[in-house]
């Protein structure tokens, strides 16, 4: 009996520590097991929205110089990167053959033009003739027959048609040694522009051959260091941002991996109609001016560009991370919650084709749009979530404008759990 008063005394005692330990023990798990979120907080400030490319810088303008003459360069002036002006002598080649075709027309032409002094004496001569005796027979008939009269009459008509010829052969001779003259200017390869050589195609001792079609001798970029262009393609899902970044004269940013820690401003000069397909995207060329005083923008490199097509001042910032989020139970929001992420609420439409989008017209498409910008952020509200229906504006790269919503300045919005 003892035994058993005492066995029972002791179950009491554990009983009794047990009923004390009870409610901080549980409070202590319950405590241990709370879930802790990750907030981060609303504010204000600017939002800049932008479109990305890519692109290729160009000089503005690329002059290709040729040889319009054929034979061996005897002389090279300039070199890659070499700076020139108008008229500068680039190239010669070599002047001889062509020298002595201006020296056998200029002999020529001597020639022709001394043949006509022939011809217009014979002439002169030949009219003297005709006017003694025409005089002659006037005196007296039988002194010339009528066959010696007409031997008078078309020998001047004769040296006169000579006389024509003769000057046609002079203005042939004149025409021949313009065009030697010309081919011996063209053995000198001279810049139509001031720039810079950007390529060499030619060595010394190299022989041209210009018989077929003009051979490609430099290529020289006139004010390199005033402006470049860089070509970009813009998806055509962004050209009407683009166009109208254009009209209100928004500035463009880009860099090149030369200098990567430099960042170049640009503005939009040009969007060309010209589209490209490419595997069913179609993009349109985008022109971009920048300037280069310093040269370091060379014809080739690859530019990242971002092209600034909205902007606001001084409203209400979401952070992204909080647009992001979404909670995977459904017992850790509020009840009245609960449907945004348990698919009562999409499961609750009837299903539709795959394809009815399409068929929906202008009108409706864009109303659809506008309701994508109807979204929902999360707040702790004591143990469970609490889902506030905002409207988003603008985006950039961290965060999105309130566009409207219930939300205040500093307001803590739930990213995530914390581990």
């Amino acid at each position: 009996m003892n035994r058993f008063i005492k066995l029972l005394i002791a179950v009491g005692l554990i009983g009794a520590a047990g009923a004390v330990g009870y409610q901080p023990g549980m409070k202590y798990l319950a405590k241990r097991n709370k879930i802790s979120w990750e907030t981060v907080k609303m504010e204000s400030g600017d939002i800049t929205r932008y479109v990305e490319s890519t692109g290729t810088i160009q000089p503005v303008l690329s002059v290709s110089i040729g040889s319009f003459v054929s034979g061996p360069i005897v002389e090279l002036n300039v070199d890659f990167n070499d700076e020139v002006k108008t008229g500068d002598v680039l190239a010669r080649v070599d002047p001889r053959l062509f020298k002595a075709n201006v020296d056998r027309d200029e002999a020529t032409l001597a020639t022709r033009e001394a043949d006509l002094e022939r011809v217009e004496a014979q002439l002169q001569q030949s009219l003297n003739n005709y006017m003694r005796g025409n005089r002659l027979r006037e005196s007296n008939e039988d002194f010339m027959s009528d066959r010696e009269m007409d031997a008078l009459t078309f020998e001047v008509k004769s040296l006169q048609a000579q006389r024509k010829l003769a000057k046609a052969t002079i203005l042939q001779s004149k025409a021949s040694l313009e065009t030697s003259r010309a081919n011996l200017q063209y053995c000198q390869v001279t810049s139509p522009v001031d720039g810079v050589v950007i390529n060499r195609l030619i060595n010394p001792g190299q022989t041209l051959a210009a018989q077929f079609q003009t051979p490609e001798l430099f290529v020289v970029a006139p004010d390199l260091r005033e402006k470049v262009h860089v070509f970009a393609s813009v998806d055509e899902a962004d050209i009407g941002l683009i166009q109208k970044a254009k009209a209100e004269g928004r500035p463009v940013t880009f860099s090149v991996d030369a200098h990567p820690d430099e960042v170049f401003n640009g503005e939009i000069e040009q969007i060309r109609v010209s589209s490209v397909a490419n595997q069913n995207v179609v993009t349109y060329p985008v022109v971009i001016a920048a300037s280069n005083a310093e040269l370091k923008l060379l014809p080739g490199m690859t530019a990242s560009i971002f092209f600034e097509v909205d902007s606001t001042e001084d409203v209400q910032k979401i952070p992204n991370a909080a647009l992001r989020f979404i909670p995977d139970d459904a017992k850790l929001v509020r009840k009245e919650d609960q449907h945004l992420i348990d698919g009562s609420t999409w499961k609750s439409k009837p299903q539709t084709d795959a394809d009815e989008d399409d068929k929906l017209t202008a009108t409706e498409k864009a109303a659809a749009a506008k309701k994508k910008n109807q979204r929902h952020v999360w707040m702790v509200e004591g143990e469970l979530l609490k889902a506030v229906e905002i409207t988003t504006g603008l985006i950039d790269y961290k965060f999105t404008e309130l566009a409207a919503g219930e939300l205040a300045d500093g307001a803590a919005l739930v990213v995530g759990k914390k581990e």
